[in-house]
């Protein structure tokens, strides 16, 4: 690619996630054409589709978290590296309004650009799940798929203006919940000042 086709591609990428943070998954392309000053012509010749803006725009970000998660696996204790993760990816997903619902269409459609990266971040989240179910941290009756299911859950109450509040609140509910009691109970600890001798 030319540098000034990749500088025009990145300043419409640039754009399209303002617009997106701002206005949610359906901001229309006519809109971010606009914004970016060009006609919608050279924004479709850039990205075809929506989808395919989407997945351009999006990739970065599920290989960084994919990337975290193997991190935190060999840098973290099997229960704080799942709560990490299921919360940087949470806070990712209410970045990008509407996202979670392209992400679980995604998983589904083997067609969708978006396809291979949601199943890549979802296998990511599992690993950690796995790892702290086998170090017995997190309960055994979930798997990734529910795990996904949580991060889609969570960031819809993100998304909600009069639940938002309460969104680290129930964040921490459900991480509990996760967790088993012993894990929990070592979380909450850590969690709390220590108490004067």
């Amino acid at each position: 690619m030319r540098a000034d086709a990749r500088k025009n591609r990145d300043h419409l990428l640039a754009v399209a996630g303002t617009a997106i943070t701002e206005q949610g998954v359906d901001v229309s392309l006519r809109d971010i054409a606009r914004r970016a000053d060009v006609g919608l012509a050279t924004l479709l010749r850039h990205f075809p589709t929506r989808e395919a803006l989407l997945d351009a725009l999006l990739r970065t970000s599920f290989d960084e978290l994919t990337a975290e998660a193997g991190v935190l696996e060999t840098s973290s204790s099997p229960d704080d590296a799942l709560v990490s993760w299921l919360r940087d990816c949470v806070a990712w997903t209410t970045e990008y309004r509407g996202v979670v619902v392209l992400m679980a269409a995604a998983i589904e459609d083997t067609e969708s650009a978006l396809h291979a990266s949601c199943v890549t971040l979802r296998a990511a989240g599992a690993r950690l799940l796995t790892r702290a179910q086998a170090a017995g941290m997190a309960r055994t009756d979930i798997d990734g798929a529910d795990l996904f299911a949580l991060v889609a859950a969570l960031a819809w109450l993100g998304d909600q203006p009069s639940l938002a509040p309460r969104a680290d609140h129930l964040f921490g509910v459900v991480a509990s919940a996760i967790l088993t009691s012993t894990a929990s109970s070592d979380t909450e600890r850590e969690r709390r000042p220590h108490a004067r001798s």
